[in-house]
């Protein structure tokens, strides 16, 4: 079950698993997945207890250019594998999410293949979006079709034809039933037909229990797409974007204002309280490479774990995994040799201080569904308040290399005592209502009344 208790562990498996780039369609089955078994009990000690695994279903390369969704990819096992490795996950108190490429498949899936075997004959014609046959496309065809993003590799599926989506729904039903999935991350969710996902969310409520949905949406309002009737959480981009270049760029106002947009009194985001946040993923550079200071990145995990939402670690990324978007996004999505990295020193581990934040979550409920409100904001420090019932917590972060002294008027919290969750110590406001901060350069706080 995926809520606001949920932490994140992304793993893009061809490339974590050391797969080829290449299916050559012919090979036995590896059982890679197996590996990641192994994996378990490290994640869990980082905090997470959800897993969000890129593609996995039988593709030409990368994954997003689908082959079959019945069928687990062959350089990566087979079904069985994905079904025990589904079931000890489970057994450890993971949910698990899967990719669902739906807007497109590869020029290998099955009908399309029957495409270009028939052409005009091919049953399966109108699997397809505007597909014409008075003029060729750049692998020579004597027809050419939609596609995303002028990607002719990854081939526009029509999502309002009855057949396709029973295809498609179907596939939903055997990855339920076979590996037990708790949700589906919509790929390109943004260029996904409405209608389509109205009519999914409908099919997978009807699931017992019902799956959590969430779609990958880059601009826009996210409530266009998270809503009642269609997902129920999309990526935040938004808050993403902040929090590197309000780093990068001394600008907590950046930040700032993002997230009053988002979750203040009037944020338009209020209602969605998974709303998936991240540092960095599978298609954007890592946050090491993104940061000018490396020492900022305790600061990215803090915030990302104390804002409202549902925070996600992409993998290696809590060693310090370094990688910048180039037109190939292997090195985003590197090998995790996860023997040689738990044997290795590591300049910049957070394992620790993400263990330490998703604990610190997890025991202060505030932190996960309380309001959030602002509480000061300069260009390098910012505090912010989660408030449940008589659960208030306080958040302040100092992005500079000094110490910041910061002085707040809380006379809602006079003669308080606040536990310092970060250094295991108390912290009080005067019996005036002022509370005095002294935050390390770098640092950040939580205080939690009580």
């Amino acid at each position: 079950m995926i809520d606001t208790k949920s932490v994140f562990y992304h793993i893009y498996p061809l490339g974590a698993l050391s797969a080829p780039h290449y299916n050559d369609f012919s090979s036995q089955p590896q059982p890679r997945l197996s590996q990641m078994t192994g994996w378990l009990d490290y994640i869990r000690e980082l905090g997470a207890n959800a897993l969000y695994l890129g593609p996995v279903f039988e593709s030409s390369t990368h994954g997003y250019d689908t082959a079959n969704y019945y069928q687990i990819d062959r350089r990566l096992g087979n079904n069985t594998d994905l079904s025990s490795f589904s079931q000890t996950a489970h057994g450890k108190g993971f949910a698990l999410v899967l990719d669902g490429v739906f807007n497109h498949v590869g020029r290998d899936f099955w009908a399309f293949r029957d495409l270009l075997a028939y052409r005009e004959q091919s049953r399966y014609r109108d699997w397809f979006v505007n597909l014409r046959f008075d003029q060729t496309n750049g692998h020579g065809d004597p027809f050419c079709y939609d596609c995303w993003q002028g990607h002719e590799s990854l081939v526009k599926l029509n999502l309002a034809n009855p057949e396709v989506r029973e295809h498609l729904f179907g596939a939903v039903r055997a990855w339920k039933d076979q590996f037990n999935i708790d949700g589906i991350r919509l790929d390109a969710a943004d260029v996904l037909d409405f209608e389509f996902m109205r009519a999914l969310r409908t099919f997978t409520d009807q699931c017992d229990p019902p799956l959590w949905l969430m779609g990958e949406v880059i601009h826009g309002d996210y409530r266009r797409w998270a809503n009642e009737q269609t997902l129920h959480a999309t990526t935040n981009y938004e808050l993403y974007k902040g929090l590197y270049s309000a780093h990068n760029d001394a600008n907590y106002f950046e930040l700032a204002y993002s997230l009053n947009r988002q979750f203040g009194d009037q944020g338009i985001y209020r209602h969605l309280p998974t709303l998936y946040h991240f540092a960095d993923n599978h298609d954007v550079s890592r946050i090491a490479s993104q940061l000018t200071h490396k020492e900022h990145l305790r600061l990215i995990y803090l915030l990302l774990f104390t804002l409202p939402g549902v925070p996600a670690i992409y993998y290696g990324s809590e060693f310090g995994f370094e990688g910048v978007k180039t037109s190939q996004d292997w090195n985003l999505r590197p090998a995790f040799e996860f023997g040689s990295l738990q044997n290795s020193a590591h300049q910049h581990d957070l394992r620790a201080h993400i263990g330490q934040l998703a604990a610190i979550r997890a025991s202060v409920e505030a932190l996960r569904t309380g309001a959030y409100a602002q509480r000061l904001v300069a260009s390098k420090q910012f505090v912010f308040e989660r408030v449940l019932m008589d659960q208030h917590v306080i958040v302040a972060v100092n992005a500079d290399s000094e110490a910041a002294h910061i002085s707040l008027a809380m006379p809602a919290m006079a003669g308080w005592r606040l536990f310092d969750a970060m250094n295991n110590e108390f912290v009080y406001v005067s019996e005036q209502g002022k509370l005095d901060l002294s935050v390390p350069g770098y640092c950040g706080l939580i205080l939690v009344n009580g």
